[in-house]
């Protein structure tokens, strides 16, 4: 078959590694200027690595990835460090991995730590995610954890991740964060670039074309069963076509799908993310944290004590020595994609959230920024409510010979590059069984 794929994404690449494998012609569409999708990193000059634009690590049971990994010859490069994550609690920094430093975090006294180690070992072991599902995780949490504890935990999370919709989110979701997560977290020598480089490749080696800077405008049907992809250059006719793109996007390039399907993908909710990374000429988070979850009380982060989700120092997982000595900084956030942080100038926000960082470092002066990077993307994150496996949208959809694979079909799991290699292979398999 001759394959058309839009987006050029970790699923998208994938999903051409294996229908190449098959003896099938691909041709990927890529609408920036790079392949790997959120997973690829740039890199400063000063740099030896690349570095992520979105913060990004494996887990060690991410076993698609590892599979992947190692068909690809790379074994070798991705490696597993141990960091430190911590909640920021009233003015100090709690590190809050493993269970006796979880007894010393303050809101939490015996009784309740039993409480939150009962509760979360019977999420972490159990299989009944589809139990789960009929419940948010802010009812179910409430409820089993305890106010008290939910609320000095996982609330704060949910608040940042999910803004507005915290409350609507499924507790299927809760549970698989905690069934898959490691206290180990993988990355690549090189950055995750090292991956997106070896993929890339690997799909060219075996013949497939990849199209940067180059959009796909329109999907239709033609009159001999074939799809046409709408791109700058003209017109492309193929046998089959998948798209990875977000499911808004694909409702709005394929406007001939059936009104249930199109209904489907319009009714999905997702959040957009905003990082800026700084390259710092000091060290941030002195006590070595590397993922430090920040307190959250409204779903509008400007009216909480900091104002944004996570500050994430790189730098503390990794060795600042491949980014030619600077210390890597993260400031992340989740919103909206009409939340003023997706059009506010870079150096606004860059002001906005530095103004913070003297509470995690009194030390901390504007001047040890060297340089900064602000990343923005529409759609990142997918909101899954209350018996969401209903509302997945298959991949097969019913305009004959398109398929769908994205983020939002991979629940119960959350989105990551494991789960993206996972619904690209997975797409592949059914279109390569028709």
């Amino acid at each position: 078959m001759n394959i058309g794929i839009v987006g050029a994404g970790i699923a998208g690449l994938c999903a051409a590694y294996d229908l190449l494998h098959a003896g099938n012609q691909v041709t990927l569409y890529e609408a920036s200027d790079h392949p790997g999708g959120l997973a690829a990193g740039f890199r400063d000059p000063a740099w030896e690595w690349h570095l992520e634009k979105y913060y990004h690590h494996l887990f060690e049971s991410d076993k698609e990835m590892i599979q992947l990994v190692a068909e690809l010859g790379i074994r070798d490069k991705l490696f597993f460090p141990r960091p430190t994550t911590s909640f920021y609690y009233k003015g100090q920094i709690y590190p809050f991995d493993s269970f006796l430093r979880i007894l010393r975090y303050p809101p939490l006294d015996l009784i309740s730590f039993i409480r939150f180690g009962a509760v979360t070992a019977f999420l972490r072991y159990t299989k009944v995610w589809r139990k789960l599902e009929k419940y948010t995780a802010d009812d179910w949490m409430t409820r089993w954890y305890g106010r008290k504890v939910y609320h000095a935990t996982w609330r704060p999370a949910l608040i940042n991740k999910f803004g507005p919709y915290y409350q609507e989110v499924t507790m299927a979701w809760m549970w698989a964060r905690l069934a898959a997560r490691s206290f180990r977290l993988g990355s690549f020598v090189g950055g995750f670039q090292t991956l997106v480089d070896a993929l890339t490749a690997a799909v060219q080696q075996r013949g497939g074309q990849i199209h940067l800077n180059n959009p796909v405008r329109r999907i239709e049907p033609q009159t001999d069963g074939r799809l046409a992809l709408h791109v700058d250059g003209g017109v492309a006719s193929f046998d089959q076509c998948l798209a990875t793109t977000s499911p808004a996007l694909l409702a709005r390039l394929a406007p001939e799908l059936p009104a249930a399907y199109h209904a489907r993908l319009l009714d999905l909710k997702s959040i957009g993310a905003v990082v800026l990374v700084l390259a710092l000429r000091q060290q941030l988070l002195t006590d070595g944290t590397y993922w430090l979850n920040i307190p959250a009380a409204s779903p509008d982060k400007l009216q909480n004590e900091i104002p944004f989700l996570a500050l994430v120092e790189h730098t503390n997982y990794l060795d600042n020595s491949h980014y030619g000595g600077d210390h890597i900084v993260y400031c992340g956030d989740y919103v909206t994609p009409d939340h003023p942080y997706m059009t506010m100038m870079p150096a606004e926000l860059e002001t906005l959230f530095t103004r913070y960082l003297p509470k995690f470092n009194a030390a901390f002066h504007p001047d040890w920024v060297r340089r900064s990077w602000l990343f923005r993307t529409p759609y990142a994150q997918p909101v899954p409510t209350v018996n969401h496996s209903q509302n997945i949208p298959p991949i097969q959809t019913p305009l004959p010979g398109l398929y769908f694979a994205s983020m939002s079909q991979v629940y119960p799991w959350d989105r990551g590059t494991n789960y993206a290699v996972e619904i690209g292979r997975r797409a592949a398999r059914q279109m390569l069984a028709v």
